[in-house]
């Protein structure tokens, strides 16, 4: 096959537009995937407020109104410098029935550490499990399918 002037500029636009495309979708999957283990992983049980937690020290949290689970989200795959970037945790201002504390600061003090230092991670092992789990899962079925033959 002949290489005519502009091929190489036409199939590198066509390369870095599929690799964009793929990235994005790549992004948000895993971002979905993340998004649902942390609203399982807070979800250890449950109990009334004011009642002693089911969920054990290291363990995530137990529900007591599903608000902290609810909150739970991701903001759009968007552009970001040279790639694309998503965040997940909690959404900013929701609030349970029966307290004045956002969903997004319990959250946080669950995560870190409570004032009797006890720890309920469940956003860093959603992470984990969708960075070591997930992502490679995700790598070969997005990146690695059919190469289409370009020439």
């Amino acid at each position: 096959m002949e290489l005519r002037p502009g091929m190489f500029t036409r199939l590198g636009a066509e390369i870095i537009a599929e690799g964009n495309l793929k990235s994005k979708a790549f992004l948000s999957q895993l971002a979905n995937a993340i998004e649902k283990q942390a609203k399982t992983n807070a979800s250890v049980g449950a109990h009334r407020r004011g009642t002693p937690s089911p969920a054990s020290p290291g363990t995530g949290p137990a529900v007591i109104s599903g608000t902290l689970r609810r909150s739970i989200t991701h903001s759009p795959v968007a552009p970001s410098g040279t790639g694309w970037e998503t965040k997940v945790g909690t959404a900013a201002g929701v609030m349970p029935p029966y307290g004045r504390t956002a969903a997004s600061r319990y959250g946080l003090a669950l995560e870190t550490g409570l004032k009797n230092g006890a720890v309920y991670p469940f956003l860093g092992p959603a992470y984990r499990f969708g960075i070591t789990t997930v992502a490679p899962q995700l790598y070969v079925s997005i990146y690695r399918p059919g190469w289409r033959r370009i020439f």
